[in-house]
């Protein structure tokens, strides 16, 4: 008996020291598994549907349908976590997942239905926004404040594992032996195991109830999910960053997957390694990153190494093949340093509920807001401007994007901040 306490004291200390809270520890590991399941389809699955028949635009307005039901799913996944409590929010969202993603493909990708694939999977896009950012909220809820950042970087490491890291790799060992349909289902499984891992494994007692104060109506919860943006106008710019931060990377998924093979000449699987080893790079750095923006500031780090890395490394990420034809390794580098910059927004999630902390759920609701608009954001802009100006000019919008991004983190500064401009010196709160 003495045995058994002692290794599980162990294996709680050993988890703690990494910067995990213990008692979430397995919704991170039902957050990764789920995730890969949620990723497998995100490096082949545009290009799949135009070899069964359909143009570009409609997989990019498919694309963008599912992202605006992602975003909605989003923000409501912050307020309804302070109406039903984020574990109650999670189930839900798995529930939508699996029932959609059944109707999307027996419905939608068998027949190669294109209304039965535009409705199935924007309802689908219900289910992992509830699922993963209500598992956000939890974490900023029952997390110590001074670990924070290292605990949303360690939310960031299983989100982007598995979506599309682990999640594209699977997929390019999967589709030669069993195709790309049944990949599909095989995701699922994934998905199911990976959600019911997190809603039984989780104890922590802060996300099993709600969050807001219990005379607080519903109504007055999700008006101050929106009205927070101008109560406190600085979670509406950090909104805007946040929404900035992933629309390129989900504008990539819609059109990089046919430049990369089609006009570069890399093979399907050299892509989805490519894929997988942007964001391998990307888990680690959120990571440390989560780390970093601890020490050096949660501000300095999205400004500079978020804003400012992420728009050089995408326009690398472009060039690099573009100017030297088919160079898989270099090209593999620019994706490498693109998904090590793109980790240094990771710090935005510590310092969002921090901006209104009397708000906390509010202002989570507005971030998550933003992280599901930049599903939609990212192929609308494709879309919209893939066709006039190409895909260099598509990259050129995005890096412009992320240097905006960078202004407009030197104004989120917390209360105890001063508004002083960005510099290399540690002393700034964080």
């Amino acid at each position: 008996m003495q045995l058994t306490q002692d290794a599980s004291a162990t294996r709680t200390s050993f988890i703690d020291q990494i910067g995990i809270y213990p008692p979430l520890f397995w919704g991170y590991v039902g957050l990764l598994l789920f995730m890969i399941g949620d990723g497998v389809e995100s490096g082949f699955l545009s290009s799949y549907l135009v070899e069964r028949g359909l143009s570009k635009e409609r997989v990019a307005l498919i694309f963008t349908v599912y992202g605006l039901t992602a975003a909605i799913a989003a923000w409501l996944s912050g307020a309804l976590s302070d109406l039903w409590g984020p574990r109650q929010v999670m189930g839900i969202g798995l529930v939508i997942w699996i029932i959609f993603e059944v109707a999307f493909l027996v419905f939608g990708v068998a027949p190669a239905s294109y209304l039965h694939l535009l409705t199935t999977f924007a309802l689908r896009g219900f289910g992992y926004p509830l699922f993963a950012f209500g598992f956000l909220v939890w974490v900023t809820a029952a997390t110590p404040p001074a670990r924070l950042g290292t605990a949303v970087g360690w939310f960031w490491f299983a989100f982007t594992g598995g979506l599309p890291t682990l999640g594209s790799l699977f997929a390019s060992y999967s589709i030669p032996i069993i195709g790309h349909y049944a990949t599909l289902w095989a995701s699922l499984g994934l998905v199911v195991l990976g959600g019911l891992i997190a809603l039984i494994g989780l104890r922590e007692p802060t996300g099993r109830q709600r969050l807001a104060p219990p005379d607080e109506k519903p109504l007055s919860t999700l008006i101050s999910s929106v009205s927070i943006a101008w109560r406190k106008p600085k979670t509406a710019i950090g909104c805007i960053v946040r929404v900035i931060n992933t629309a390129p990377q989900f504008g990539f998924l819609v059109f990089l997957p046919l430049y990369f093979t089609k006009t570069i000449g890399f093979s399907e699987g050299q892509w989805l390694r490519l894929l997988s080893a942007i964001f391998l790079s990307n888990i680690i750095w959120n990571l440390l990153f989560g780390i970093i923006g601890d020490k050096f500031g949660w501000r300095r780090t999205v400004a500079l190494c978020g804003g400012v890395g992420s728009a050089i490394t995408t326009l690398m990420l472009y060039y690099t093949p573009h100017a030297l034809g088919a160079n898989y390794p270099l090209t593999v580098l620019a994706g490498i340093l693109y998904g090590a910059t793109l980790a240094g927004y990771v710090p935005l999630s510590a310092l969002m509920p921090s901006l209104a902390p009397e708000n906390k759920g509010a202002a989570m609701s507005i971030l998550n807001l933003g992280a599901g608009a930049s599903v939609w954001v990212g192929p609308a802009i494709v879309a919209v401007f893939l066709t006039p100006l190409g895909v260099g000019g598509v990259m050129w919008i995005f890096a412009g994007l992320y240097m905006l991004s960078a202004v407009l983190t030197l104004f989120l500064t917390l209360p105890n901040d001063k508004p002083t401009p960005i510099s290399l010196s540690t002393s700034e709160d964080l």
